[in-house]
């Protein structure tokens, strides 16, 4: 699935972060379906997936301010 430019300007590492720590807490919950929970697993996935893509961006852009420097 292609990710849209809109959604890469709209996507804040720190608010992903957090949305994965809630998504754990839900998951920890002894009421939490089998069903909710592997629906809170799958969103916490692409979330991660997201924010490794996020992070390597930034490295590389590092790297090229770095060889410039």
């Amino acid at each position: 699935m292609a990710t849209k430019k809109s959604d890469q300007k709209d996507f804040v590492l720190a608010d992903a972060m957090n949305e994965v720590e809630e998504l754990i807490k839900r998951m920890e919950d002894p009421e939490c379906s089998l069903e909710d929970s592997f629906a809170y697993y799958s969103k916490g996935v692409g979330l991660l997936k997201k924010c490794s893509e996020s992070i390597d961006k930034v490295e590389k852009e590092i790297e090229i301010l770095e060889d410039e420097a």
